[in-house]
């Protein structure tokens, strides 16, 4: 069957998105449309400019007869900060605010579209890292760290606070909560992760950072490294923080129960970012 090139090029674009990060040789598209690399070259060239104008990511040419090209995530600031100040003012409706000062984020962690968005955002940070996997811990964070994941092609390995059947041998870990400052459980299964893998580190909140640390101490029971730490919200600043070394979209700023209001704003991501 032969392709037109409309029809090559949306073939083509669909496929690169689905397969961030990996290379794939010019042979495959070849082979795929029937065509000349030639033309494939001139191809990708347009599906090049088109990712980097409209701030989708970039293609990476790998020369050599082993080469090929890999797409990688690149959302722009002109993107990145509208989306960012659309999910301030989410945070900041006073209706999120539930007893004891906490704040209803479900309706957002289980919005598609949101959790896309952010997860494209962060993996920005992270596109040209040398990332095995992502992890996270068994709470609302999951849809996060799976959209990062998506963009950064890697497998999603969930920490747990209680061993499961079904998972096997695992290594458990004790560990202080930085908020409550008490003594919980942190477990993962020995076959989930690989020793010396590179993780990135996604949750959903961060107050003190004791839930991180914890991941980050049960990643030395498998000699792996972190590679990065990254956060939707991250709590007011605060001199118990246990963590210096990460990125956030949204900070939260202030919560006043009383008055019923929530003070949010943009996180340290487009710091960091500037800091590259």
């Amino acid at each position: 069957m032969k392709f037109r090139r409309s029809e090559r090029l949306i073939d083509m674009t669909n496929y690169l998105l689905d397969h961030p990060r990996q290379l794939v040789p010019l042979t495959f598209f070849a082979d795929r449309y029937s065509s000349a690399k030639s033309s494939i070259s001139e191809d990708l060239a347009i599906v090049k400019e088109t990712f980097e104008q409209r701030g989708i990511g970039t293609l990476q040419t790998v020369p050599g007869a082993a080469g090929g090209v890999k797409f990688f995530v690149n959302v722009g600031n002109e993107e990145a900060r509208p989306f960012v100040e659309e999910l301030c003012e989410l945070i900041a409706k006073p209706d999120r605010l539930l007893p004891g000062g906490y704040l209803y984020l479900t309706d957002i962690l289980g919005d598609p579209s949101i959790v896309q968005k952010a997860g494209r955002i962060i993996a920005t940070a992270y596109a040209n890292a040398k990332i095995d996997v992502v992890m996270t811990v068994a709470t609302k964070g999951i849809p996060l760290a799976y959209a990062v994941a998506s963009q950064l092609n890697t497998p999603v390995v969930i920490v747990r606070r209680d061993s499961k059947v079904t998972e096997g041998p695992t290594v458990s870990i004790n560990y202080v909560s930085g908020s409550a400052k008490r003594i919980q459980t942190m477990v993962l299964a020995k076959r989930s992760l690989a020793q010396g893998s590179r993780v990135l580190i996604v949750d959903d909140f961060m107050k003190a950072g004791g839930t991180v640390m914890g991941m980050i101490s049960l990643l030395e029971e498998f000699n792996a490294t972190v590679e990065g730490i990254a956060v939707l919200v991250e709590a007011e600043e605060t001199e118990e923080r246990l963590v210096d070394d990460y990125i956030s979209l949204v900070q939260l700023m202030d919560v006043d129960v009383k008055e019923k209001t929530i003070r949010v704003q943009e996180g340290n991501y487009f710091k960091r970012r500037a800091e590259e």
